[in-house]
């Protein structure tokens, strides 16, 4: 089975009324979201936490507390887009709009409780705009019959994290200091909002189709979702300490900088090269093997942490982040039904309670990453066998 079917856009095109976009442009529009909500407000803080630690003494147990913190917002914001299921252009409007205000906030204060409340606020908008994003484009692509072009759509995840990697690079190599660089990428998320603000709206539906009934989720929905969780924890570690363990074996940012841009063009590259080259695999089985190669780049910094095993780590890692994020996707779409964008942010809970227990595991080990890199594997491999056990959709729970 195909990560798209033709079932899909069928069932889309006959319940949705058109949009005035091209699938093109919403692809354009909802890459550009994701790289902002994903790259800025979720993922800005890894290549800029070198910096923070060299001129504002950011300690590893501080930062993470910011990382931990970005994580429950994330966390908050999927779970009201679970409990009150908003407007889908209303959220990535006002979720960009809260990114790049936040995100300009953090280099105007130096108090670390008040960083905390905005990177909470911060991940918080971010999952606002991930689900709104994937509910407004993923419909508009099926019935325009360009489902296959999510792999284009997700990339938007590695284009901004490798945009924020390179600004965090030149910051490193210009001798910026950190609130100036979060400053700039605050100016980048707010000239990329306003230009998009409106074209968002352009691609809404002219009608509104009713509300989806409430049904209890399919067991296996729930099997996924839980899995997913195990995906957040397990690819967290790397994805927060990666640039700063790079940082520890090489202290030129010329060099230890590359390590999160790195990161990003994995994960730009991965989603597009997984649409094109895995036709014929069903979402799950993408998931599982993305997974399995995650896996591998979780336990590398375990074995050996010089500059080309992270550099591996970072490939493993970034690369397949985002497909199992789209697989996944396709999974709540094909399993979920009419409740699909409701899974989608079950989903997104899941994920981000793995991501906060992530951090919070490296703090019990003492700021050790052996014992949670191990974990995360076995984790990330558990989750593997529990996907590949024989699933039927749509049975009773």
């Amino acid at each position: 089975m195909s990560l798209t079917t033709a079932n899909d856009a069928a069932s889309a095109a006959s319940t949705s009324p058109p949009s005035s976009l091209t699938p093109a442009a919403v692809v354009a529009i909802g890459l550009a979201g994701l790289a902002v909500a994903m790259g800025i407000g979720r993922f800005s803080f890894t290549p800029l936490l070198p910096l923070m630690q060299h001129d504002a003494g950011v300690s590893l147990a501080q930062a993470s507390w910011l990382a931990t913190a970005n994580y429950v917002g994330y966390l908050a914001g999927a779970l009201v887009c679970i409990v009150s299921a908003p407007a889908p252009t209303r959220i990535i409007q006002w979720g960009l709009a809260a990114i790049a205000l936040v995100t300009a906030a953090m280099g105007v204060t130096h108090h670390l409780w008040l960083w905390i409340g905005l990177r909470f606020l911060a991940g918080a908008a971010s999952a606002y705009v991930l689900v709104g994003v994937s509910a407004w484009a993923m419909p508009i692509l099926a019935r325009g019959e360009k489902a296959a072009w999510s792999g284009r759509l997700f990339s938007g995840v590695g284009v901004g994290i490798l945009v924020a990697g390179m600004v965090g690079l030149a910051a490193g190599l210009l001798a910026w200091r950190s609130q100036a660089t979060w400053i700039v990428l605050g100016a980048m998320a707010a000239m990329v909002t306003a230009v998009i603000w409106r074209l968002v709206d352009d691609g809404r539906p002219a009608g509104a189709a009713a509300a989806p009934t409430r049904t209890p989720l399919d067991r296996h929905a729930l099997i996924g979702a839980a899995s997913y969780g195990c995906f957040g924890y397990g690819y967290i570690i790397p994805a927060t300490f990666l640039p700063a363990l790079a940082r520890d074996v090489i202290a030129d940012p010329a060099v230890f900088g590359w390590v999160w841009p790195v990161f990003g063009a994995a994960g730009a590259l991965s989603t597009v090269l997984a649409a094109r080259l895995m036709p014929a695999l069903s979402p799950r089985r993408v998931w599982v093997y993305a997974k399995l190669v995650l896996a591998v780049g979780v336990l590398a910094p375990v074995v050996a942490t010089t500059l080309p095993v992270l550099l591996f780590a970072a490939v493993c890692v970034g690369g397949t982040f985002m497909v199992i994020t789209m697989a996944g996707i396709e999974e709540t779409r094909r399993l979920g039904g009419a409740q699909a964008p409701r899974l989608m942010a079950l989903y997104t809970a899941t994920f981000a309670a793995g991501q906060i227990a992530g951090p919070l595991t490296v703090g019990a080990f003492g700021g050790g990453l052996v014992v949670p890199g191990l974990l995360a594997a076995a984790a990330l491999v558990a989750s593997c066998v529990a996907l590949s056990l024989p699933h039927r959709p749509g049975s009773a729970t």
